[in-house]
């Protein structure tokens, strides 16, 4: 296996890293519910499950 005849230094490794970011996650607000999500995946309300402003699975009261 071939390896480097120097050392990558810090400052190097580190300018290559610059580019690596985290970015904050898109948020919608549902217009049904006022929820605040993350677009195109299913959240809870109250226990109720909801995906594009409809219920998809109402939660049951316990007995």
């Amino acid at each position: 296996m071939p390896h480097p005849k120097r050392k990558f230094s810090k400052s190097r490794t580190a300018k290559r890293r610059t580019h690596y970011k985290a970015e904050a996650p898109t948020l919608t607000t549902c217009k049904a519910t006022g929820a605040v999500h993350l677009p195109h995946r299913a959240y809870t309300v109250d226990g109720n499950l909801y995906y594009n402003g409809k219920i998809l699975i109402e939660n049951a009261p316990s007995a």
